[in-house]
């Protein structure tokens, strides 16, 4: 974790981390990005694909109860919003960087969730760790507005506690384990996501800028 974001609301999440972080051992001078858009399983799986980051976290963030279970938080009375805690190494990419790419894999025109999912755990946000983090993700918005030409539903604040997710959901889009239905976590993510529509939705918004910054989507 960096040393930067050892302070205030997101040391708690800063110490949980360590214990549930998706792939690789942490190093000692990486950083700390989160974004709330839409299906972590969804998020974690793009920022995978990013140049640079050495590990995802899929979690919850900005409800009123500590340490929130996923049957509580999809009855969306929690206020929490499904997020992944993104790890990287800033000599390879940057904040800036990973906040432009977050814009152009997600939807950012909409308000009620995210593709097929509806509801406030779906909803879009950018949470800064500092108050330079909260001016380059208020900048990148601006500038996404203005690629647009429409009204950027996304939201950019300063992050409160994120709570890791329960380790089922972690590392859910390569995984080998089997489900009940017959289907390794790997094949039913892969049918969610075409089925969902995401891909064909930010090529849409997007065009060619579509998943920018990734070397590869799911």
């Amino acid at each position: 974790m960096p040393r930067s974001m050892h302070r205030n609301k997101l040391a708690l999440a800063v110490a949980m981390v360590g214990a549930f972080a998706t792939s690789g051992a942490q190093a000692a001078d990486t950083a700390t990005a989160i974004f709330a858009g839409g299906c972590f399983w969804s998020v974690e799986s793009d920022f995978d694909h990013a140049p640079g980051v050495v590990a995802t976290t899929s979690g919850y963030i900005g409800g009123h109860v500590d340490n929130p279970t996923y049957s509580q938080v999809i009855t969306e009375t929690t206020g929490h919003r499904e997020a992944v805690m993104v790890e990287y190494d800033p000599s390879v990419t940057s904040y800036e960087t990973l906040v432009d790419t977050f814009f152009h894999l997600i939807d950012p025109i909409e308000s009620r969730g995210q593709f097929c999912d509806y509801g406030e755990s779906y909803t879009t946000a950018v949470y800064a760790g500092s108050e330079t983090e909260l001016e380059i993700a208020m900048a990148e918005k601006s500038q996404v507005a203005e690629e647009l030409g429409k009204t950027i539903a996304t939201d950019v604040e300063m992050a409160p506690t994120f709570w890791p997710a329960e380790h089922y959901h972690q590392n859910f889009w390569q995984s080998s384990d089997q489900l009940s239905n017959g289907l390794t976590k790997a094949q039913h993510y892969a049918r969610y996501r075409a089925g969902c529509g995401k891909n064909r939705q930010v090529e849409a918004i997007w065009g060619e800028d579509a998943f920018k910054g990734l070397d590869g989507h799911a």
